[in-house]
């Protein structure tokens, strides 16, 4: 039988347990089983149908924290897979399997990061801790929201923090993703007249009426963006209306929309806006919001500097900051005051049939984790 890097196996065991959001299917037990070997203090803490994990090792300042998930995304039709997506297959240097990339790979290599440098450095500087929860890729509610509030309630702060999302294009440590655009959506109900379509004096085509405003909304100019966010975006994402029939006018349409927005404008900025274009019109409607993030940015400073300094030091690379992208649990961890970023292997398999890693790259970025803890925790490493 193959054995592999410890990195590898780790991974291996926990993308074969089926965790499906918001399932955990035991993964934090396994990850509790090593960190308990460390010296790590463990909280298990359970929301709804959420399982969450707060697990720290020391208690001064400052505390460096690695975020992650257990949860992952379903799979869809199995037998399209070249493997099936739970074996953990690796073949021809590729590991296999869901949440080979987003985000299991990651959380291996942080674990073994994190074994390596507590065996050489046993009374490290500050603090170390991990926040991982079952809830990342489902409605967000009851996850990492959730354990911050519990954090925030007892004025226990993360200084440093790494999510540890795919965040690499090409290689792994080409991207960290040092920020990220806000995100706001909003369910619209436009209301009109139902009737017949040979009638047309005698009903108001909510489609129709829409049609304008939703113009004006998709080639607003919102802002310019900044240094570190391309300017503000609107894109509609889903529209219902009509009854089946082609002889009757609708009385209703739904448009699902969503603005991924930058610092130069805030939600309530954009809520009023809207608003301001769909009264232009005159249109009877009701909207629902629904926030989901606001945008954050770190800048340059302790956290940026180790991973950019680790990942030129590991790999030779000079890595670029980015924001681009979805949101992540990062948007929950920044608003703390901690410094966030995103670093983690190459995104281009996430979500898709035949998610996939190369198992070297787990190990490369195992190193990546190490030396950052070693530059912002051990003493007599800063100068790795």
């Amino acid at each position: 039988m193959t054995t592999h890097s410890p990195t590898v196996e780790l991974a291996k065991a926990l993308i074969s347990r089926r965790s499906i959001t918001p399932e955990d299917a035991g993964c934090q037990e396994l990850l509790i089983e090593r960190l308990v070997k460390m010296g790590f203090h463990i909280e298990r803490l359970q929301f709804e149908e959420v399982t969450n994990l707060w697990a720290r090792r020391g208690t001064e300042g400052p505390l460096f924290c690695f975020a992650g998930h257990t949860d992952v995304v379903p799979t869809g039709p199995e037998e399209s897979w070249d493997h099936p997506p739970f074996d953990a297959v690796i073949e021809e240097g590729f590991l296999y399997g869901r949440g080979a990339a987003d985000m299991k790979g990651g959380l291996a290599a942080f674990m073994t990061a994190l074994e390596r440098f507590i065996e050489h450095h046993p009374d490290h500087d500050g603090s170390i801790a991990l926040l991982i929860t079952s809830d990342e890729e489902g409605p967000f509610v009851n996850g990492t929201t959730r354990v911050i509030d519990h954090l925030e309630a007892r004025n226990e702060k993360i200084t440093w923090c790494i999510v540890g999302e795919p965040s690499s294009t090409t290689l792994v440590g080409d991207v960290i993703k040092n920020g990220r655009r806000g995100s706001i959506s909003g369910d619209l109900t436009i209301r009109g007249k139902q009737g017949h379509v040979a009638y047309p004096h005698l009903v108001e085509n909510p489609i129709h009426l829409s049609a304008p405003a939703l113009n004006d909304l998709a080639t607003e100019k919102w802002d310019d963006g900044n240094e570190f966010f391309p300017p503000t975006s609107f894109q509609v994402s889903n529209i219902h209306a009509g009854t089946g029939a082609t002889n009757v006018v609708p009385g209703h349409i739904d448009v699902q929309f969503n603005f991924r927005f930058s610092t130069e404008v805030t939600a309530d900025e954009i809520k009023q806006r809207t608003h301001e274009i769909l009264n232009r019109y005159g249109l009877n409607y009701d909207i629902k919001w629904i926030l989901s993030g606001n945008p954050f940015i770190t800048g340059r400073g302790d956290l940026v500097d180790a991973c950019v300094d680790s990942i030129k030091a590991i790999t030779g690379l000079d890595t670029e900051l980015s924001t681009s992208g979805g949101t992540s649990d990062g948007r929950f961890i920044a608003p703390t005051g901690a410094q966030v970023v995103e670093l983690g292997p190459i995104n281009a398999t996430i979500h898709q049939i035949n998610e996939r890693v190369k198992a070297e790259d787990l190990d490369t970025l195992s190193s990546l984790y190490e030396n950052v803890l070693a530059r912002l925790l051990s003493t007599n490493s800063r100068q790795v």
